[in-house]
């Protein structure tokens, strides 16, 4: 074994660590109180609390920026809900949409919670998505359950896509009964909607509600209280830990964001065998995240945007959107992709510098109109070293 790794396990067991509980800065934990947020906290009970008597709540759906509290609020609420509630009967089913990833899995997420009986079990594939609602539908029916299901990052569903599966999960009411099934959609987006039915927008939006982004004193107070659990005493000064609000707040009050930078930076000092974070681990932390958060973007995108953002990358000093389309055709042809139009490529564009991996404006050119003028703003070899992870595009990057 080399010595390096010895040193490293060496360090690990005669360091004292830092940590105290770890869990209290994990993504999934949920604090006993959520500061801030206690209005938002009401409105979402207020809209569930029906199911206490054995009615269908309305749907819900819930916006604002990353890191506002959506999930964190919603978790809470089905919990006390759950425990109020104390009956079999009531199901609250936690999907995130993104890392479903399509239709037939979020469905297949949902089976879970439902728990079907043994011989109407969802596969991995081979069913058609009629068939599978059909068994969800069956088994809510005949045990009178009563679904909660929570489409975390619905936006990304919809897009994919489109919203004929929100189509059928609203109007299935009767498929239902006398069971019933409620939908909480949280959304990233505040444009979402736009892109729904007016048929599933009517039924979909009984309820709506916007998080508003944390300010930095806010953001202050609620690491400081993370701090104490998850740090042993002085390991996270007051100034460590107001350097962690200002960077998560300058730029969009993401709690989220502020909680991963105090935990990451925590297991810098802790490597580093400091007896305190200080300013370098947290620049350390904020580094080693924005670059985790670029790859984890592109991985997680469609195939069709990741061609896109491949024809983007060919431009070095930047493309407009004909020469671009042009580039991604032939992409499409080397890759056995199916090309989509042009204005599709410009939805992809919009929504990639949504992203912040590309920066589409528009330019004036005069009497000849307008173009847009389109940058890669996240460096090539990153973008290359994550597209090669997948097999579309492995032997062209």
């Amino acid at each position: 074994m080399p010595r390096s790794i010895d040193e490293i396990f060496h360090r690990a067991k005669q360091g004292k660590p830092l940590f105290t509980d770890r869990k209290a800065l994990s993504p999934d934990f949920i604090p006993q109180s959520l500061p801030f947020r206690d209005e938002q906290t009401r409105a979402v009970a207020e809209v569930l609390a029906p199911v206490l008597h054995d009615s269908k709540p309305s749907n819900l759906l819930l916006y604002g920026k990353t890191g506002t509290g959506k999930t964190a609020v919603t978790r809470y609420v089905l919990g006390k809900l759950k425990a109020e509630a104390g009956s079999s009967a009531l199901i609250s089913a936690y999907v995130n949409t993104r890392i479903s990833a399509t239709e037939y899995r979020t469905l297949a997420e949902l089976a879970k919670f439902v728990d079907l009986p043994v011989d109407k079990q969802i596969p991995f594939t081979g069913l058609s998505i009629g068939e599978v609602i059909e068994r969800i539908c069956d088994s809510v029916r005949a045990s009178s359950k009563q679904v909660i299901l929570v489409l975390d990052e619905i936006d990304y569903l919809v897009k994919a896509y489109g919203d004929n599966l929100l189509y059928e999960l609203t109007r299935s009411g009767d498929r239902l009964a006398p069971g019933f099934l409620s939908l909480v959609g949280i959304s990233n987006d505040l444009k979402f909607k736009d892109e729904l039915d007016p048929r599933v927008l009517s039924s979909l939006s009984e309820e709506e509600l916007v998080f508003p982004p944390y300010t930095v004193d806010e953001l202050r107070e609620i690491l400081t209280e993370r701090a104490q659990m998850a740090f042993s005493p002085k390991a996270a000064s007051p100034a460590a830990v107001s350097l962690c609000a200002a960077m998560a707040g300058s730029e969009h009050g993401d709690a989220r964001r502020a909680i991963d930078l105090l935990r990451i930076a925590g297991e810098v000092a802790e490597r580093e065998g400091l007896k305190e974070i200080d300013e370098t681990c947290i620049r350390r932390a904020s580094d080693k995240m924005e670059h985790d958060r670029v790859e984890e973007a592109i991985r997680s995108l469609p195939v069709q945007n990741k061609a896109v953002l491949l024809a983007v990358s060919r431009f070095r000093e930047g493309t407009n959107t004909g020469e671009l389309y042009l580039s991604y055709n032939g992409l499409c042809r080397r890759t056995g992709l199916e090309a989509l139009t042009q204005r599709r490529v410009s939805g992809i564009l919009a929504e990639l510098d949504l992203l912040g991996l590309i920066e589409a404006s528009v330019v004036s050119k005069g009497r000849r109109g307008r173009t847009k003028r389109i940058h890669l703003l996240i460096g090539s070899e990153t973008l290359e070293k994550t597209l090669s992870e997948d097999t579309t595009f492995g032997t062209i990057t």
